[in-house]
C-alpha cells in the first residue's frame, strides 16, 4: 500500500485561534497590525514545509458588540497574501472571498494575478457569507437564504472558471520580430448569460503555465457538502472527533465519485487545535490557563452568534435551552449541528458550552505531548479520517513554534510528512493534477 503523506495548512488567524489567545504572554499581540507579523508566521510555516497558509474573511465585525476579542477585525486577505507572496517561495497562499458580495470578474482577475505572480501558489476559499450584518453592509436588509447563496455560488464558480480558461495556454506569442504579443484567436470572450450573472469576458490576465488556482471550500450542510464535493480541490472540515472525521471523509469522497471526480484528487483537511506540553499534565495546565483567560459573558455572546440567538438572558449554569431548529438557521448549519452534538454528548451547561466553542469553534482539540499529538495525527490519516489538517495554533507565534519545533519533526520521522518540498506549486504539494485544468 502506498504511504500517505499529511497535508498541512496553517490557519493564519490574527493572534491565534483560542478566543483569548491574544492575552497569552507568548502572543505577539502588540504587532498584529504590522506586516512583519504575518510575514514571519508565513515564513515559519514555509520553513516547516507546510503546504499552505490560509486566511479566513468576513465582511462585518465578528461577533458584534464583543470588541474585547480579536475576532472583531479582519484584514483583507488578498492584500495580505500579496505581501506574503513576496517573502516566500513555496508555501501556498489561500484567501477567502465571498461569492455573495463580489462579482466573478473581480475574483477571477485577483486570483489569476496572485497565481501568475506567485508561480502557481494561489488558492481561493469559496464562501457564501451568511450573516445579516454582512448583508446590511452591502445594501441589503437581510442575508440571502441558504439555498439562494449556494445557487449563486454554483454559477459564480462556473463563470470564474470560464474566465480563467478564456486564454488558451499558448495564447501569448511575444514575437518581437513580427510585433505580435498575443494570438487573438486564442483569447476568447465567454459570453456568459445566466440567472445571476451576465459576463462578456475575456479575462484581462493571461492563463498561467502553473495551472489554475486551487479551489477550497468548507461546506458542512447537505447542500454545502454537495457543492464542495462537486467543486473543490481542498475541503476544510470542522469535526469534533476522529469518528466524525471518518464519516465526513467517506461521505465527501463518495459524493465526489458520483459527480465523476477522482476522490483521490479531493483533499480533506479537518481543523485541529494543538495544545502541547512536555507531559500530559503540562499540556492540561496550558489548556486550563487559556480557559481562564476567556470572559464568560464574551463567550456567551460568541456562542449567540453561531446559534443566531441572544443567549445573554439565559442561566449559564442551566442546560442549553431547547429552542433551536436547524431549519431556521440561516448561517452555518454544519457548525450548528456540531454545537448541538457537543452539548448533548458531553452534557454541557450553557456556560460550559460557550467556553468550549470559544476555545475550539467546534474543531477537534488535541491536548498532550508531541509524541501523542503526532501519533494521533498519523492515526487520523491512516484510518481515512483526513488527508491532512488545517492547523489552528491557540496563539501566535508561541503555539505555532511549539508545533513546528516539537510535532513536525516527529511527523517527519514517522514518514508521514515531507522533509523538503518536492515541488514549487500548490498543486504539486497537494498531489492534485489537472482535473480543473481541463478545457471545456
Amino acid at each position: 500500500m502506498t504511504q500517505k503523506n499529511l497535508i498541512l495548512s496553517l490557519f493564519l488567524d490574527k493572534a491565534g485561534h483560542d478566543f483569548a489567545g491574544w492575552r497569552h504572554p507568548d502572543a505577539d499581540s502588540d504587532n498584529l497590525f504590522t506586516l512583519d507579523y504575518s510575514i514571519n508566521l508565513a515564513k515559519a510555516a514555509e520553513a516547516a514545509k507546510f503546504d499552505m497558509v490560509f486566511l479566513a474573511d468576513a465582511l462585518t465585525l465578528l461577533p458584534e458588540n464583543n470588541t474585547a476579542y480579536t475576532t472583531t477585525f479582519q484584514l483583507e486577505p488578498i492584500v495580505l497574501l500579496s505581501a506574503i507572496m513576496a517573502h516566500t517561495t513555496h508555501v501556498g497562499l489561500t484567501a477567502t472571498v465571498s461569492t455573495t458580495y463580489t462579482d466573478p470578474y473581480h475574483v477571477a482577475r485577483k486570483f489569476a494575478s496572485l497565481n501568475l505572480l506567485s508561480r502557481g501558489r494561489a488558492a481561493w476559499n469559496i464562501v457564501t457569507s451568511m450573516r445579516e450584518s454582512e448583508a446590511r453592509n452591502f445594501n441589503l436588509e437581510k442575508a440571502l437564504s441558504h439555498e439562494a447563496r449556494y445557487e449563486r455560488a454554483d454559477e459564480f464558480v462556473d463563470v470564474v472558471k470560464k474566465l480563467w480558461r478564456s486564454w488558451e495556454p499558448d495564447a501569448l506569442v511575444l514575437d518581437r520580430a513580427s510585433g505580435q504579443f498575443a494570438d487573438d484567436a486564442k483569447v476568447r470572450a465567454i459570453h456568459h448569460r445566466g440567472k445571476h450573472f451576465s459576463v462578456e469576458g475575456a479575462l484581462n490576465v493571461p492563463s498561467s503555465a502553473y495551472g489554475e488556482p486551487v479551489l477550497v471550500q468548507a461546506g458542512a450542510s447537505g447542500v454545502g457538502r454537495e457543492f464542495a464535493a462537486r467543486t473543490a480541490d481542498v475541503i476544510f472540515a470542522s469535526v469534533v472527533n476522529r469518528e466524525a472525521g471518518q464519516a465526513f471523509y467517506a461521505d465527501i469522497k463518495q459524493t465526489a465519485a458520483k459527480f465523476g471526480r477522482n476522490p483521490d484528487h479531493i483533499k480533506i483537511l479537518p481543523g485541529f487545535i494543538p495544545v502541547i506540553g512536555d507531559t500530559f499534565a503540562e499540556a492540561k495546565e496550558k489548556k486550563a490557563f487559556l480557559e481562564s483567560q476567556v470572559l464568560p459573558v464574551a463567550a456567551i455572546r460568541y456562542l449567540s452568534q453561531w446559534l443566531e440567538t441572544d443567549l445573554s438572558a439565559f442561566d449559564p449554569d442551566a442546560p442549553l435551552p431547547d429552542i433551536f431548529d436547524i431549519d431556521k438557521i440561516k448561517g452555518q448549519k454544519g457548525r450548528f449541528q456540531n454545537i448541538m452534538k457537543i452539548a448533548n454528548d458531553d452534557k454541557l451547561n450553557l456556560g460550559q458550552l460557550a467556553a468550549r466553542v470559544a476555545a475550539t469553534r467546534t474543531h477537534h482539540s488535541m491536548v498532550g505531548t508531541p509524541d501523542f499529538i503526532a501519533d494521533e495525527m498519523a492515526n487520523w490519516l491512516q484510518t481515512n479520517a483526513c488527508d491532512g489538517f488545517n492547523v489552528l495554533p491557540t496563539h501566535f507565534p508561541g503555539g505555532l513554534n511549539e508545533f513546528t519545533e516539537a510535532v513536525v519533526p516527529r511527523l517527519q520521522s514517522k514518514g508521514v510528512f515531507r522533509t523538503e518540498y518536492a515541488d514549487s506549486t500548490l498543486r504539486g504539494h497537494l498531489g492534485i493534477p489537472g482535473e480543473s485544468l481541463q478545457r471545456r
